[in-house]
């Protein structure tokens, strides 16, 4: 004998048919008909090109290393002005924020940023002039079949953070500087300008996860409709 369809099943697979039988207009006469109809289009296994999870991964990368940035920003603000160098020195790492960790469990993701001149020498890493240019567009690769890869330039586009990388003697406090060299012995990562690119973001992204990004971003969502009265 053969298996019965969970009724949950059954009555999805009825109304599928059912709206599938019906012209757009005849769908309106159905109670609720649209909401169904973009419900049973969610529903469906969506197939992802190659193109798509290229997309996918701009949109994933973007929206990563954007969250981390702007924390960045937040953070340096309140830090430096709460205790000066000392107090914000250990919170430039976005990428070991908490927020920036829950998102890339979520999107299978694995983030760091990388410098020919870092401040830690665990950040090293050879960095291309023309990765660096301040307009080169974001590199997006497919290392394996599994694997997708998202960079971007980091782009000194605050003043604040001159405290730390500008021009020691000048933006750079030589008590300031005395502490970063304590913490990092071998610092490179100071006389830099207003617009310099100091690095990159690269991150690794998990085909699961890219997928999953996908289907979330390019899912349909109804609009509630006004009341008619």
């Amino acid at each position: 004998m053969r298996p019965a369809f969970p009724a949950f099943s059954s009555g999805i697979l009825a109304l599928s048919l059912l709206l599938t039988g019906c012209r757009p207009d005849q769908i309106e006469h159905i109670e609720n008909g649209k909401q169904i109809a973009t419900t049973l289009e969610n529903m469906a296994v969506k197939r992802i090109l190659p193109a798509d999870f290229l997309r996918a991964t701009r949109w994933a990368g973007d929206s990563l290393t954007g969250q981390a940035d702007r924390e960045l920003r937040r953070l340096l603000a309140d830090k430096l002005q709460a205790g000066g160098v000392a107090s914000a020195l250990p919170y430039c790492r976005p990428e070991a924020y908490a927020s920036t960790d829950s998102l890339s469990l979520v999107l299978l993701a694995t983030p760091g940023r990388l410098s020919s001149r870092p401040r830690n020498p665990q950040n090293q890493a050879p960095i291309s002039a023309a990765e660096l240019r301040p307009d080169t567009a974001r590199l997006i690769k497919r290392l394996t079949a599994d694997v997708f890869e998202y960079q971007r330039p980091i782009l000194l586009s605050d003043a604040q953070c001159l405290r730390c990388h500008g021009e020691v003697g000048k933006d750079v406090a030589a008590a300031d500087y005395a502490l970063i060299k304590q913490k990092y012995p071998q610092d490179q990562a100071t006389g830099y300008q207003l617009g310099d690119a100091m690095g990159v973001w690269r991150v690794s992204f998990a085909r699961n996860g890219i997928a999953e990004f996908y289907t979330m971003k390019t899912r349909k969502v109804m609009k509630p409709r006004k009341p008619l009265f």
